[in-house]
């Protein structure tokens, strides 16, 4: 009787525990599935102006307490969606970095609203060494003649008439996530319509260079150019020699200075040695000039 009693209390309990392990396993499951959503992801690395396809994208698990703003849930609706950001592999796919819908593929898919895009021909020295890459920012200086005798080199100016230009591409290239230099004949600056007009008077009148700047560097820097003549100006400035050094005197008149001009020193006597005078030196102005321990006249 007492066994059958234990038997009976021992099923109850083991029936009771699998009650609570199945019920809260329900549980569990019903917060972990309530915080999860499905977010479009990059399966590879995208450049900008790319065209989306369905193989580019797949959807992961993602918690909805860190749903980015701008995630896409179905890859439907972004077939055909044009990229105006590169994508990294695993980065979701935002509102933020797709063009507008029906826009092509290309570089006209990364140009911003009111932007145009021109480009200039430059070198390994005008395009600073390669380092003007894709998403950078330059200053554009031009070097051209004064108004007025333009074959005059003394009329050269040098000045910077743009400032905060981004760079859209390099050669045929728009990829922003390489950071090594690429040395290259070509390369595309988004610009206003009023830029673009600059740039183009500008190249047709003298010679172009591009100055790379801090990227999170906002300032405007007004300048009034530089010329030879302040290049010069500068120059001798700093290579002037001081007014003492020109006025210094030989050390041997500053002694014979000193000696004559001291009144408290009385020069030791000196065995004088008659002079002779040539006739034609009579009548001749003579200075007696005293140098150490040795005399001696001049006449003129």
């Amino acid at each position: 009787m007492k066994n059958t009693r234990t038997f009976i209390v021992l099923a109850v309990a083991i029936l009771s525990g699998l009650m609570a392990v199945i019920l809260a396993s329900r549980w569990l499951n019903h917060q972990s599935t309530s915080g999860i959503t499905r977010v479009a992801v990059a399966t590879t690395e995208i450049s900008l102006g790319q065209r989306l396809t369905p193989e580019l994208v797949r959807l992961v698990d993602w918690p909805r307490d860190s749903l980015p703003p701008g995630s896409h849930a179905d890859i439907g609706k972004l077939e055909g969606r044009v990229l105006k950001s590169a994508l990294q592999r695993g980065e979701p796919v935002l509102d933020a970095k797709l063009a507008p819908i029906g826009t092509q593929g290309g570089l006209s898919a990364v140009i911003a609203e009111g932007k145009r895009a021109i480009t200039v021909r430059v070198n390994d020295v005008i395009g600073v060494a390669g380092f003007a890459l894709p998403g950078n920012y330059v200053d554009i200086i031009v070097n051209t003649q004064r108004e007025g005798d333009r074959t005059n080199r003394d009329q050269s100016i040098s000045k910077t008439v743009l400032e905060k230009i981004l760079v859209l591409a390099v050669a045929q290239e728009v990829g922003r996530d390489e950071t090594k230099p690429r040395v290259v004949n070509a390369v595309t600056l988004e610009v206003s319509p009023g830029e673009a007009e600059k740039i183009d008077l500008a190249r047709s009148v003298g010679s172009l260079s591009l100055v790379l700047r801090n990227q999170v560097d906002p300032g405007a820097i007004r300048t009034a150019g530089a010329t030879k003549a302040d290049l010069l100006a500068l120059q001798a400035s700093v290579a002037a020699p001081p007014a003492a050094e020109k006025q210094s005197t030989p050390k041997h008149s500053a002694s014979v200075q000193r000696r004559v001009a001291a009144p408290s020193v009385t020069p030791a006597p000196i065995a004088a040695t008659p002079t002779v005078v040539p006739p034609s030196l009579k009548s001749a102005e003579c200075i007696g000039v005293i140098n150490g321990l040795r005399s001696s006249q001049e006449c003129y």
